[in-house]
């Protein structure tokens, strides 16, 4: 969905020089004009217009991959028209899609046995496949309720207030309180204690983040399962764990192979992470693995003929492109074990070295863990004449795109920069951005302050004075006034 508006006259048809031998009219840009043009014009408009887009590769804001191998671009291009729907009709994407699905799931230790097929998905992102994970805790636990006879109207799902906008989505669009619990200054993760003290007999699980987008840092989902243990032997609820793997799923396993997040934890019951951001692949492709089939409710499952075949389906969208699918499993062959730890190593390597580079400048707090996902989040230590955000905006004049922030509640005081450090993002790229940041806080220094002076100091609240204090103060000044009237003059 776009919301949009036409802001003034001249911005509502769009001009090309280079295409003007073709065209010599201007387009109209909101609705499809009433003439054809030559090939070589339309690729030339859009080509001009696009220039003006920020450059993938220096955009640190986001987690997606931006860079790919020539080998495997080829294989995209090379799928691009196979609808990833068609399971009959393309039945080796289908097979593919299949094997990165059991390789997602042994990465992620579910309790498979020498033959068993892992249960799991691809999807859009893992937006959607927190969507579905969501949908099938929520139909479990409806489903137990009605067998016992309960109400079963008021789910609710327990996160840290730093979830990423798609839980919001899912607690809005399909009916589910969402509970949050809050930060608080230097720890900007949720709190598995009190997690677990807000969940309740209608919870459908608690969601545990790995790799927050504030900071990076891995939430202790060992902690959260053992609390949990304890809550649900006392209960009999058996209030399950999502794990929200987006960002730290490729990348635990290879750094942090001795840490106990994934399906080694009892409670865990479902896994989503995204393939395009650690997985290494272009946008447009998540994976959600559930631990056994019985947390997938069959209920939620379609078995569709018209295309050719039987085909189950188990998504929120139908028709999808096969490219990321095939791009996955290109990298996960590609790669391997080995491959991915050591990708994943030199990305903690630079994320270390950029950190090492502005702790120098004496400039910066640093707000991100050494253990988690490999970037950089960051502060100043003096605000009293500049932000963040004018950092960020200042940077932008030498190409990169750092994106600055308010930390969600309780820790909204705090505002800071994040530098995302993805596989093709260098040494010399991390060196070199260093200097760019010194130079902008230089050019800063030389600026006057933008932001308002501070407030002064509120008054002390003068002590309440007592009745007779009162009268006495009241006394005095009517003596005043009447002094003041009098005159030295006869009657």
């Amino acid at each position: 969905m776009v919301l949009s508006k036409a802001v003034s006259e001249s911005d509502m048809s769009v001009h090309s020089t280079f295409a003007s031998r073709y065209v010599r009219s201007s387009l109209p840009r909101y609705r499809m004009p009433e003439n054809s043009i030559p090939k070589e014009a339309a690729y030339q408009i859009i080509n001009d217009e696009l220039m003006l887009d920020g450059n993938p590769r220096l955009n640190l804001a986001s987690f997606v991959t931006t860079w790919m191998e020539p080998e495997c671009d080829k294989l995209i291009m090379a799928a691009i028209n196979k609808n990833y729907v068609d399971m009959d009709e393309y039945p080796v994407t289908t097979e593919l899609q299949n094997r990165c699905v059991n390789m997602i799931a042994h990465l992620f230790n579910a309790p498979l046995g020498e033959s068993e097929t892992a249960v799991g998905v691809g999807t859009v992102g893992s937006s959607e496949a927190i969507m579905l994970a969501g949908l099938a805790f929520k139909r479990r636990w409806q489903n137990k309720r009605k067998a016992e006879g309960k109400p079963f109207d008021k789910p609710n799902i327990v996160t840290g207030a730093n979830v990423q906008v798609c839980w919001e989505k899912f607690a809005r669009y399909f009916e589910v309180e969402l509970r949050e619990v809050k930060l608080r200054d230097g720890y900007y993760v949720m709190d598995p204690e009190k997690a677990v003290e807000m969940v309740d007999e209608n919870t459908i699980c608690v969601a545990a983040i790995l790799g927050s987008t504030l900071n990076g840092e891995f939430e202790d989902v060992k902690l959260l399962n053992d609390l949990l243990e304890v809550k649900n032997a006392e209960t009999g609820w058996g209030t399950p764990i999502h794990v929200d793997a987006a960002s730290g799923g490729f990348i635990a396993p290879f750094l942090y192979p001795e840490l106990e997040w994934d399906f080694r934890l009892p409670w865990v019951k479902s896994i989503n992470v995204s393939g395009h951001k650690y997985g290494l692949v272009y946008a447009g492709i998540g994976w959600c693995v559930w631990r056994s089939k019985e947390d997938l409710p069959e209920e939620l499952i379609f078995h569709i003929n018209y295309l050719g075949a039987d085909q189950p389906t188990f998504t929120l969208n139908f028709s999808k492109g096969s490219s990321q699918v095939i791009a996955q499993y290109y990298q996960l062959i590609r790669h391997g074990f080995e491959g991915y730890r050591n990708i994943m190593e030199n990305c903690h390597e630079n994320a270390m070295l950029l950190k090492r580079g502005l702790e120098r400048t004496g400039r910066f707090d640093i707000v991100s863990k050494d253990e988690g996902v490999p970037l950089v989040a960051f502060s100043l230590k003096d605000r009293s004449r500049h932000d963040e955000f004018e950092i960020s905006d200042m940077l932008r004049r030498f190409g990169w795109i750092v994106p600055a922030y308010t930390m969600p509640p309780d820790a909204q005081h705090v505002t800071v920069l994040r530098v995302v450090i993805r596989e093709e993002f260098s040494r010399t790229l991390a060196e070199r951005l260093v200097l760019d940041i010194e130079k902008v806080m230089y050019q800063l220094d030389a600026l006057p302050s933008r932001l308002p002076p501070p407030l002064p100091p509120a008054p002390l609240l003068a002590k309440k004075k007592s009745e007779l204090e009162t009268q006495r103060s009241v006394t005095d000044a009517w003596k005043k006034f009447v002094l003041a009237k009098k005159t030295n003059g006869v009657c």
